[in-house]
């Protein structure tokens, strides 16, 4: 057992259900979510005005001679009975033509109940971009040095007289770690 909350819409906010509103009706709708039992309140001066539900055909021609619903006692209170759009529009066609009209979608009603997993699709998995090659500069020997042989030792810092132009000697070796990052163990000599 369910229970539903319908809710009451004030068409048109403090405006009411006017000529030139300060917000489009429909703009105001597509703000909204509405749902079957929802109801919508038309406030207008009775006798200046009327509400007319309308088919499509009619909201868009602003045809106000055979409509489906007439509301005209100032204080209207429309209940939705079913999903889907429904159309409204003033009792007056000039009125109507001016942009008093409006059209509410009502949400389908969505009854809760979990897919048996006999029913559901088994989603194929997503195949991995294949990896782009990898061009490696050729790696040459290093000469034999008196550099120290343990990796993990930092590289040694060049000599001013080595930052100043001498000639020297410098072999790299590359090592990958993980996917970016490089590290460079450099031996030094000189001729």
């Amino acid at each position: 057992m369910s229970l539903t909350q319908s809710y009451k819409f004030h068409v048109g906010g403090k405006d009411g259900w006017v000529v030139t509103p300060s917000e489009n009706y429909n703009h105001w709708a597509e703000r909204n979510r509405f749902q079957v039992n929802d109801t919508l309140f038309f406030k207008y001066k009775k006798g200046s005005d009327s509400v007319l539900l309308v088919t499509r055909e009619d909201y868009f021609s602003c045809n106000t001679t055979n409509p489906i619903l007439s509301l005209k006692d100032g204080d209207s209170v429309f209940t939705f009975d079913r999903s889907g759009p429904f159309f409204f529009i003033s009792g007056i066609s000039d009125n109507c033509n001016k942009g008093q009209k409006l059209i509410v979608v009502v949400m389908a009603v969505r009854h809760k109940h979990s897919p048996s997993p006999s029913t559901s699709p088994a989603t194929p998995p997503i195949p991995s971009p294949p990896s782009p090659p990898t061009t490696n500069p050729p790696v040459e020997s290093p000469e034999p040095s008196d550099a120290p042989s343990d990796l993990d030792a930092p590289a040694p810092v060049p000599s001013q007289q080595q930052k100043s132009g001498s000639v020297g000697l410098v072999c790299s070796t590359w090592l990958v770690l993980g996917f970016s990052t490089w590290v460079s163990v450099v031996t030094l000599g000189s001729f």
